[in-house]
């Protein structure tokens, strides 16, 4: 099935990756948002559960393998085009993960990746939903 107006909406898994006081964001490299920051994630392929398609989306596009933990947050991502077709529409299930192994390096749909202390968030443009989760995500673990 197409991303790019689909018949459907496509499940989307995303990773708030905390590690040593701040989390990685990822460049997007493709559309909808490519040039955007964001958190690490991307589709589940068919027959895949939740965490593990995340830990292989992560593994992917970072280079991190990761242990997907608690459900931070679902919710929709539509984009429209000028007639008001759905252009894409995406239903995001954003998980807080835990660090195992490996260097960040961006790979796949991620063309940069930082690690952005709490304070830095603002200086990246983020979306609002992806703030809010990142947040939640720094309450949980401090706690």
């Amino acid at each position: 099935m197409s991303r790019q107006y689909p018949s459907q909406p496509v499940v989307g898994v995303g990773a708030v990756i905390l590690h040593e006081g701040r989390v990685l964001l990822a460049r997007r490299g493709n559309p909808p948002l490519a040039g955007e920051w964001s958190i690490p994630g991307g589709k589940l392929e068919l027959g895949e559960k939740l965490r593990a398609g995340l830990e292989r989306e992560v593994q992917e596009e970072t280079g991190l393998m990761v242990e997907a933990h608690e459900l931070l947050d679902v919710f929709d991502s539509i984009f429209t085009d000028a007639e008001g077709r759905t252009e894409y529409h995406y239903v995001l299930v954003d998980f807080l993960c835990h660090l195992r192994a490996g260097v960040a390096a961006p790979a796949s749909d991620a063309s940069e990746l930082a690690w952005v202390a709490p304070g830095d968030l603002d200086f990246y443009g983020l979306r609002p939903a992806t703030i809010g989760v990142i947040r939640k995500a720094f309450a949980l673990v401090t706690r």
